[in-house]
């Protein structure tokens, strides 16, 4: 059974509510790097930065980060190598890299992520920015910021659903057989 949890307009406002507390708790935006872990969370990551720009003016630089080399949860692929197909900015050193993804769950891609961010520079800060916080951390791994907690039970799912790639905006959550953990 699947169930929206968030609409596009309740997903709108997380967002700049989130945009509004990067922007109160940053004194100086010019050293800002937004990186979206692919794939939803680069949607996101240039939703923030557009919503940044209309709000104060600022242009943030937006890359996006690609962990497959990084998971400790997967195999690798036989003895294929990854493509890195990560975009980032020139510059990472010293500037405040806030990490963008949709659902925060185990912790474990946060971690490839930093894993993969140090592999292309040593950023001042790094923070967390989440659409969905659902709980359930393996990890001592908590965000900075947070579009909305739904909690959830280990046998659900939680759906970030973007018009970029999906056609839509909203969030599901599905429950029993039909759920499947990444």
């Amino acid at each position: 059974m699947t169930k929206e949890v968030v609409d596009a307009v309740t997903m709108q406002r997380a967002l700049t509510r989130i945009t509004y507390e990067i922007i109160e708790r940053n004194k100086g935006l010019r050293d800002l790097v937004f990186v979206g872990i692919q794939t939803r969370g680069v949607y996101l990551a240039q939703r923030l930065a557009t919503r940044m720009e209309q709000l104060e003016g600022v242009t943030v630089p937006v890359g996006s980060l690609d962990i497959s080399n990084y998971r400790d949860d997967r195999e690798p692929a036989g003895s294929q190598t990854n493509v890195d197909t990560s975009e980032l900015p020139a510059r990472l050193n010293d500037q405040h890299v806030i990490l963008v993804d949709d659902v925060l769950y185990t912790g474990r891609t946060i971690r490839a992520a930093l894993d993969a961010l140090m592999a292309y520079g040593r950023p001042r800060m790094i923070s967390l920015a989440v659409l969905v916080d659902r709980g359930h951390r393996e990890l001592p791994i908590r965000p900075d910021f947070v579009g909305k907690n739904i909690p959830t039970a280990q046998d659900e799912q939680i759906k970030v659903s973007v018009s970029e790639i999906d056609g839509q905006d909203n969030i599901t959550i599905s429950s029993g057989k039909e759920a499947h953990h990444e």
